[in-house]
Parts: structure tokens; C-alpha cells; sequence
């Protein structure tokens, strides 16, 4: 039997526990056994639900405090190194281990991390812990000196992973379900509105047009919320229907009560539609001209693979402010600042004008790193070749 890697990720909303899942069936697929767990689910006394029930609220809630938590903890250079919750988690990891007996440990989550380094730091985990980064931003509880190597989006991040903790940091490929990979004339690139459509991506971007109520024409800009249908997405929405050139299609995940708030805006304004908890928004992304974002976690990575533009705008407190600046550092994304910035933004993201194609290309370049399978699991490669060096960067 090949070995065992066991990720652990977190029920934070939806991201983590789909990178880790896509992230088990490529492992699995490669003749390796792999085991999840959410570390919430380790912690004792129900800690875990609190903590997820706590965010969630401030999230929707009260931003302004989970901006303050996140600048005192979570970037701040005086804050302690290791934290309470830190210290408990690790002990619920510990038991995981010894149930499991894994080869690997691959935290998916910052508090995931911050454990596996501790036990690993003080000779508790026996297993090597190779962390895989979620987000561009990474922030100081993704970061501990005991974790083995990282695995980063891009190079800048890896680089300054190595230098915070001075430990090998590679760059992979983002961590995406097969269905998101765009052809190689994306639909996405040629709208429905202003080229003749064809195969079976179209058609299915043809179907998901006529089930949501949208028409032909409409020039469709996905707006994302998340699974918690978090930030200032009715602004959002109510700005590009009012602009009368684009129709905001609003992902709200499982927050009904903002989908039936935004049905209710956009029945108004005549442009668009609220949506639900989807299962199939790669055809989504099929049928759309760009997507706005507001937290640049997994959603973006699938309209990278899609080949959709992503313009990010009024970002969610924290990670948030923080992952989307840093996309639009690395050139995968557009940062719009005020309202007239995003129309600009969107205006510029023409098929056939250089800004879209650069975009795009830059995005799509992410894709051509190594897997993450591959750098975590080096005796399964099917190619044969030798682990990359640290920060190398992609051929």
C-alpha cells in the first residue's frame, strides 16, 4: 500500500474543504490512501462550532471587529507566536495522527498549520507537514518554523514564506476540480452576445442562461459572495444593473435571506438575478463576460481555470482586503477601488482588447506550475522527475 496523507482542513465556509477534497481524489487517484479531518472537529466542547458560528456572525455582522482581530492577531508583529487555540488543536491533531497513522500531514487551514508545526517543533508528529496555501495573502498563523515546506500560489509568496520561517516553499498550480479547466477557445472568451456559439461548453452556458432567466443578450457579471453571502454585494449588484450594460448574476451561496433581498432589488432594476447554493457554476463561468470578487478565494482560482476575467471590488474585512491586493499585485486580477473603477474596469475587459487576453494569460499561467500532488506525494509522480528546488519558479 502506498502511503497515507492526511488533510486537514476547516468548515469555514466552503474553500477549504473542496481544495482539500479535490486534493484526496488526485492522491487518490495516484494509488496513494488519504484520510480529511477538519480541525474544528478536533477541538473539544464544541469549540470548533463556536468558532465557526463566531466568524460567521462577525463576518456578516460586524466586519469592523474581525478587521481589528485580524490586524491584532493575525499581522501584527507583537502578537504571541503561538496561541491558545493553537495549543488545542494540536492536541486533537495529535489524537488524529495516532488513529491514522499517516505519512503526510497536509494542513489546508492557517490553524491546521499552526498545529502540525507545533507538534512537528517539538518531536510530537513523526510524519513530515507540508502546508498548502490558500490564499495569496499569507498571513503570520499560516506561518510556523515546524511545518517541513509550504506550497504557495506564486513566487513572490513562496519567497516570503522562506524568508518568515525559513523553510522550503515551492509553487504549485491551483487546486481546482477538473470541470473548471477552459478549452482552448474558452466560451467565456467569445460571449454568446457577440459571437456565434459552439460545442458543448456553450450549450451548457446556452441551458444555464435559460434556467436563471437571463437572455441571450445580456452581457453577464458573476458577482461572488461565498458560501455565506458575505460583503457589500447589493451595492455591487445594484451599480452594474443600474449601468445598463452589464446583467450581475449574484452567487449568495447559503444565505437566503440576501438572495431573497437581492431577487427582490434586481426584479426592481429589470437586470440580473440572485442565486443559491450552485452545483454547477462551471457553466456559470462558461456564460460569463467577467466575475467580481470580493475575497479572492476558491471561486476566483475556477475563473482563472475558466479563463474569466476577475475584477475584485470592496473586499471583505481582513484576508480579505488582504488576498485581493495581492492578486492584483501578482497581475492575475483587477483591484477596483470606487464604483467608477469597476464599470472602467469591466468596460476595458472588451473581447478582442489586449487588457482581457493579458488578463487571462497571466491567470492561465498559474496552471502551468507543478501540482500540488506532485510536490507532496514525490514517489507518485508519474513522470519520474526530481522534486524542483525551493521558489523555482515554473517552466
Amino acid at each position: 500500500m502506498r502511503d497515507k496523507a492526511l488533510i486537514v482542513s476547516a468548515s469555514m465556509g466552503a474553500g477549504h474543504d473542496a481544495v482539500a477534497a479535490e486534493l484526496a481524489r488526485r492522491l487518490a487517484a495516484a494509488g496513494a490512501r488519504t484520510e480529511i479531518v477538519d480541525v474544528l472537529a478536533l477541538l473539544p466542547l464544541r469549540l470548533g462550532a463556536l468558532l465557526r458560528w463566531w466568524y460567521r456572525w462577525v463576518m456578516l455582522r460586524a466586519p469592523w471587529l474581525y478587521a481589528l482581530v485580524y490586524r491584532v492577531f493575525f499581522v501584527s508583529r507583537r502578537a504571541p507566536s503561538t496561541s491558545p487555540l493553537t495549543v488545542v488543536a494540536a492536541a486533537g491533531l495529535a489524537r488524529a495522527v495516532r488513529r491514522g497513522r499517516p505519512s503526510l500531514v497536509v494542513p489546508v487551514f492557517h490553524v491546521a498549520a499552526q498545529a502540525a508545526g507545533h507538534l512537528r517543533a517539538r518531536g510530537r508528529l513523526a510524519a513530515p507537514s507540508a502546508v498548502v496555501l490558500t490564499d495569496f495573502a499569507v498571513h503570520r498563523l499560516w506561518l510556523h518554523p515546524g511545518n517541513d515546506r509550504y506550497l504557495c500560489p506564486d513566487t513572490a509568496t513562496a519567497l516570503a514564506v522562506t524568508a518568515a520561517v525559513g523553510r522550503p516553499a515551492f509553487r504549485c498550480a491551483p487546486i481546482v476540480r477538473p470541470g473548471f479547466a477552459a478549452p482552448e477557445f474558452p466560451a467565456s472568451e467569445f460571449p454568446a452576445s457577440e459571437f456565434p456559439a459552439s460545442g458543448a461548453r456553450a450549450g451548457a452556458a446556452a441551458d444555464v442562461r435559460a434556467r436563471i432567466g437571463l437572455r441571450d443578450g445580456d452581457r453577464i457579471v458573476l458577482v461572488c459572495a461565498g458560501s455565506w453571502g458575505v460583503g457589500r454585494v447589493a451595492a455591487t449588484a445594484r451599480l452594474l444593473a443600474r449601468s445598463g450594460r452589464y446583467a450581475p448574476v449574484v452567487l449568495c451561496g447559503r444565505n437566503e435571506r440576501l438572495r431573497s433581498r437581492l431577487e427582490r432589488l434586481l426584479a426592481r432594476a429589470g437586470a440580473g438575478a440572485a442565486l443559491g447554493w450552485r452545483d454547477d457554476l462551471a457553466d456559470l463561468l462558461a456564460s460569463a463576460y467577467a466575475m467580481v470578487d470580493n475575497a479572492g478565494g476558491l471561486t476566483c482560482r475556477e475563473a482563472f481555470a475558466a479563463g474569466v476575467p476577475v475584477v475584485t471590488y470592496r473586499p471583505i474585512a481582513g484576508h480579505g482586503r488582504d488576498g485581493v491586493l495581492a492578486m492584483a499585485r501578482a497581475g492575475v486580477s483587477v483591484h477596483a477601488r470606487r464604483r467608477a473603477d469597476l464599470l472602467r474596469a469591466l468596460d476595458r475587459l472588451e473581447p478582442g482588447l489586449p487588457g482581457r487576453a493579458a488578463l487571462t494569460a497571466r491567470a492561465a499561467a498559474l496552471f502551468t506550475s507543478a501540482p500540488a500532488e506532485s510536490l507532496l506525494l514525490p514517489d507518485l509522480l508519474l513522470s519520474g522527475c526530481a522534486m524542483p528546488r525551493p521558489c523555482e519558479p515554473a517552466p
